[in-house]
């Protein structure tokens, strides 16, 4: 094996991890998940289709990220034998006003990082607890940070304000939009699978557990449907999505919920989970017979289509629609559902080639191209850390 390149990105309860090897490109050679930080851990880590590794610890042993992340970085160190493990790269959520491109990591720009915060409470602080370990780990491995906010660095400023009095701004409270190293690979894949949407007017449907939509526009990002945080647009497995902020005020003043009870409403008890009653993951509710996971799935692509017009406003008109992530991926029913809403742009779906999940799915006559594209955020975060380490 070559010299390697691992990418981390770090929850809550969990890091996921990817092993790229150096050739003559990148490819990804092991991969794996240690989850239940601070409960029961379990690390799964699986090279060449195959487990190399599963090991599982009592309850509250080990507790922390540093003490998952030392078992990560033994076994892959272990695994490259002779070879060398030579960068780390890490998907941050949020890079503020300051981070629009990948950077190398060093104590100052991660100390700048920590103030970020407030801005991604949920997300940021765990981004960088792994960030933490590998410095104290491994102090002379290059790290480098991706953000998933940078994509959208050139949406134009109108769509980044936000109406609220204009002292805020300078507080950093604007929208940003997420999933930008998802888009950004999709961006690249046009120009191999469709060049000559490559410049065009394209909406990218990134779709999983978090979902938004991406308006492409020259082969940039013009607005995003999540804005300040990864609350904001669509309705997601456990997030709420657009709500009326008078609903926030209402649970406050009514139902007496604080800060912490609304932020743990929004996030994790809303969206497919909180409609349905039954579970936020699309396949479970595909195949529930319950009318409320119909409902929720009828939320869900209504949600979807209702967005996508406003972006065709923006974009001043459609191009194609490029389907992505895990239900934009492989949910046929789900895309079809959308495709179905959005008719009235001309958009003909091939429903043959849809259910066999083929890359391009509409019909020749279709006025709007329908694809499906899958992601690889674990790549772009390779790339860009070889770049920034060469």
């Amino acid at each position: 094996m070559a010299n390697a390149v691992l990418t981390i990105n770090a929850g809550s309860s969990s890091i996921k991890f990817a092993l790229f090897e150096l050739g003559t490109e990148l490819t990804r050679v092991a991969e794996g998940l240690a989850e239940g930080i601070g409960t029961a851990p379990h690390l799964l880590i699986k090279a060449g289709g195959q487990v190399a590794l599963e090991k599982r610890w009592p309850e509250h042993a080990p507790e922390t990220h540093e003490e998952l992340m030392g078992e990560v970085l033994d076994w892959v160190e272990s695994h490259l034998g002779d070879d060398e493990l030579i960068g780390a790269g890490h998907r941050i959520v949020h890079g503020g006003d300051r981070y629009t491109a990948p950077t190398k990591l060093d104590k100052a720009v991660f100390d700048d990082l920590t103030k970020l915060d407030p801005l991604a409470p949920l997300h940021e602080p765990h981004n960088l607890a792994a960030i933490r370990a590998v410095f104290k780990l491994r102090p002379e491995l290059p790290q480098v940070g991706c953000f998933d906010t940078a994509f959208h660095h050139t949406m134009p400023e109108v769509a980044t304000r936000v109406a609220i009095p204009r002292a805020f701004w300078a507080e950093g409270v604007r929208r940003y939009g997420f999933h930008g190293l998802s888009y950004e690979y999709i961006a690249e894949q046009l120009h191999i699978v469709a060049p000559h949407l490559a410049k065009g007017r394209v909406i990218i449907a990134h779709l999983g557990n978090g979902a938004s939509l991406c308006a492409l526009k020259n082969g940039v990002s013009i607005e995003s449907t999540m804005g300040f945080t990864a609350l904001e647009g669509l309705i997601m497995g456990t997030r709420c999505g657009s709500i009326d902020p008078g609903v926030l005020l209402y649970l406050g003043q009514e139902h007496n919920m604080d800060a912490n009870a609304i932020t743990d409403l929004l996030y994790k008890k809303s969206g497919l989970l909180g409609v349905s009653g039954i579970s936020p993951d699309v396949r479970t509710l595909l195949t529930s017979p319950a009318p409320e996971a119909a409902e929720a799935l009828e939320m869900f692509t209504y949600s979807i289509a209702r967005h996508a017009g406003a972006m065709i406003s923006v974009l001043g008109g459609l191009d194609a629609i490029v389907f992505t992530a895990g239900i934009g991926e492989h949910a046929a029913s789900v895309r079809a559902a959308v495709c179905a809403r959005l008719a009235w742009t001309g958009l003909e779906l091939n429903a043959q080639a849809n259910a066999a999940n083929e890359v391009s799915i509409s019909t020749p006559n279709s006025a709007v191209e329908v694809h499906v594209i899958p992601t690889n955020e674990e790549l772009m975060i390779a790339r860009h850390t070889l770049t920034l380490i060469s």
